[in-house]
């Protein structure tokens, strides 16, 4: 099967999380299945400073946005024996962010990906590759699916081919005044019920909700979660109506990108089996950002994009009762700036006992994981969460709440002591958070039975074997949604 995978950001290229590790990860298993896969994705301004190999390409197209000619130069890449193709355009992509900054987003990502989704539609006439299906991801992607659908219907270079769309985060949807439409050159008609009309406004996801052949997300609960009011965000009714195209599939890692056996980023390796490694890591951990070199005090530690999302407000409310625990705090991410301010005004308040980095580093991110004890993930909502995942693999015992992804590959010692890989709770609130961690810090004391966790989780199998799969049956019943001429 010929596969072309269209992402707002990929892994290694340019990342601000989970999407870009999908992105990044799933086509090499395709790959690795024997399929034919490809990647399409903006050639931003993190792109050069990641210092991948790339080739400049001489092929380029021209797309209408406002009225002016904006033109796309393609340069290409790989990952894997991946092929990768980057579309250049420094107006709209050579900035410091993908989508904006802590301020906000960039006022004009409409234009931006608007302008994405119509040169890689374009850049396909282009290329020795015409795929059968196109995997979409997140609003980004979401205007493709609804060219298919309208201008480009009778096209017959077009003429079958599938969309499958995920969705990453259903709260993230692409939201923009009415008058986009004809700044795109779109359908006039699609301003409607029907159409990409949200509220007055218009959403590039529900364009591609209602016109996707398939849609996924990454959990399976999170796919029944985004069907209700409360998590649906508005878009519940259409994923209800569309229930037979809806899916779930769990998000997996690459298991040699987050293996402590094999990363060079740690100052010492081990596996499941010897232990020993991990506790050499957390001693340099320590060290490293300037905290009580003790052996004994459990390190609990948070690799998070600063969103309320995240159950950062929980965090904060929790705070000053989480510190009078016997424990250490870590946190390295960036986004919100009430986050920020709140993380930078408690930084120095602890000495020896709490390290934030108000940055991400993904070598430091590792030496975290590898160094760490407990891994807090308290949010809202999580589609699927890959830093749980991540967490078990280096040897960090997780506790979440239970939602999404997390309520999915966590298993708590109350509900099954055979199969405990973590600590979960239910109530968004700080007082559950805290309960949940004094569970996990009652055991920790209890070396043996902490350690049986640990290995436990380490040995477990979250790599994309299955999930491809699962992918690829998708990627079959999007082709025969689209052969048979869903109206």
């Amino acid at each position: 099967m010929k596969i072309l995978f269209i992402a707002p950001e990929v892994s290694p290229f340019a990342k601000t999380g989970g999407l870009a590790d999908v992105a990044g990860s799933l086509p090499r298993a395709l790959r690795q299945l024997g399929h034919d896969v490809r990647i399409i994705m903006p050639y931003y301004k993190a792109v050069e400073e990641s210092r991948n190999p790339l080739r400049k390409g001489r092929k380029s197209v021209e797309v209408v946005i406002d009225g002016e000619p904006r033109k796309g130069l393609l340069r290409q890449s790989s990952v894997d024996l991946v092929t990768v193709y980057l579309i250049e355009n420094r107006e709209y992509f050579d900035r410091d962010g993908l989508y904006g900054t802590a301020a906000g987003d960039y006022p004009d990502n409409a234009q931006r990906f608007g302008f994405f989704c119509r040169a890689a539609l374009e850049f396909l006439r282009r290329l020795d590759f015409r795929p059968d299906v196109l995997h979409l991801n997140d609003w980004q992607t979401g205007l493709v699916p609804v060219l298919l659908r309208s201008e480009l219907k009778n096209d017959p270079f077009y003429n079958g081919i599938a969309t499958l769309l995920t969705v990453h985060n259903l709260g993230y949807q692409g939201i923009f005044p009415p008058e986009v439409l004809s700044s795109l050159h779109l359908d006039p008609g699609l301003f409607s019920v029907k159409g990409m009309e949200y509220f007055g406004n218009v959403s590039f996801l529900k364009g591609g909700l209602l016109f996707a052949d398939m849609i996924n997300t990454v959990s399976p609960s999170y796919c029944r979660e985004i069907q209700t009011p409360e998590l649906g965000f508005g878009f519940d009714g259409i994923l209800r109506q569309r229930q037979g195209h809806v899916h779930g599939i769990l998000n997996g890692i690459d298991p040699k990108q987050w293996d402590p056996a094999l990363s060079s980023a740690l100052p010492a390796s081990y596996d499941a089996a010897d232990l020993k490694g991990k506790s050499a890591d957390k001693r340099a951990l320590q060290k490293e950002l300037a905290l009580e070199i003790a052996a004994e005090t459990p390190i609990v530690s948070m690799v998070t994009r600063l969103d309320t999302q995240k159950g950062l407000d929980l965090v904060e409310e929790a705070f000053e009762e989480l510190l009078k625990r016997d424990l250490q705090f870590i946190l390295l991410g960036t986004g919100e700036q009430k986050h920020m301010e709140f993380f930078e005004q408690i930084k120095d308040r602890y000495p020896g006992r709490v390290a934030v980095r108000l940055t991400f580093d993904d070598a430091l991110a590792q030496r975290i994981y590898a160094g760490s004890d407990i891994f807090l993930m308290p949010s809202h909502y999580e589609p699927c969460g890959l830093g749980q995942l991540i967490a078990l693999r280096f040897g960090a015992l997780p506790v979440v709440r239970r939602t999404g992804g997390l309520a999915d590959t966590v298993v708590d010692p109350e509900e099954d002591a055979q199969n405990a890989n973590g600590f979960l709770f239910a109530e968004a609130s700080a007082a559950a958070l805290l309960a949940a961690l004094d569970r996990a810090l009652a055991l920790y004391p209890d070396t043996r039975a902490w350690r049986k966790m640990v290995r436990r989780g380490m040995t477990e199998d979250f790599s994309w074997n299955r999930s491809a799969q699962s992918y690829l049956d998708l990627y079959q019943k999007a082709l025969e949604v689209r052969h048979a001429g869903r109206s």
